[in-house]
């Protein structure tokens, strides 16, 4: 989804309580992230792995200038053989010190060796941020959730793009947010419209 298609979103949203949560949970994991400055870890279920969100947030650290919103993906079949960027398996969860922040998404809730290894990221200190279903174990460990409860009006995917795109507007005032918008604007535009590289 692109910066024009979340604005459009965010239009047809105003005035409901989706905009006010995104931003206040974009804000949790922004302030944690850059507080810390202990890296982020984004991690799903096995069946469900938040590619989507790591590429979104890897954008708007880039485009807002706040590398650590960049997240290592935690995949459960990392294999050694994967490109160094997605051979970071649940092992790196065992790893998590103090000042690091780990957002854990699941849209159905995680099951018992994952719930016990965010845990035990939380009790070595982790920040643990939960975006799912709203209920169970992993909300109760978590520092801060935003439920999407299955049949809502938006789905987990429209969501986790709200969350990215917020994160990324959060360290301007708001006078200065639109002309922001406007300068991504123009600079995604100037990507999509330079000629190819050249081959030599």
């Amino acid at each position: 989804m692109d910066a024009v298609r979340v604005a459009l979103l965010r239009e047809v949203l105003a005035g409901t309580e989706w905009l006010g949560a995104t931003r206040r949970f974009a804000g949790s994991l922004r302030g944690s992230v850059v507080s810390h400055g202990g890296g982020l870890l984004l991690v799903g279920t096995p069946e469900y792995e938040p590619w989507h969100l790591t590429a979104h947030l890897v954008d708007e650290a880039a485009w807002s200038g706040t590398p650590e919103l960049a997240p290592t993906l935690v995949r459960h079949d990392a294999r050694a053989s994967d490109p160094a960027h997605l051979a970071v398996g649940p092992g790196r969860l065992t790893a998590v010190r103090r000042g690091e922040t780990l957002l854990v998404v699941s849209p159905g809730g995680p099951g018992a060796s994952l719930l016990e290894r965010v845990h035990d990221a939380r009790r070595a200190g982790a920040t643990v941020l939960a975006l799912g279903p709203g209920e169970g174990e992993l909300v109760a460990m978590a520092h801060e959730s935003l439920a999407v409860p299955e049949g809502s009006e938006l789905d987990l995917d429209t969501v986790q793009h709200l969350v990215s795109a917020a994160a990324g507007d959060n360290s301007l005032p708001a006078p200065r947010g639109r002309r922001r918008f406007r300068d991504r604007l123009a600079r995604l535009a100037d990507q999509l419209t330079a000629p190819p590289p050249t081959p030599w």
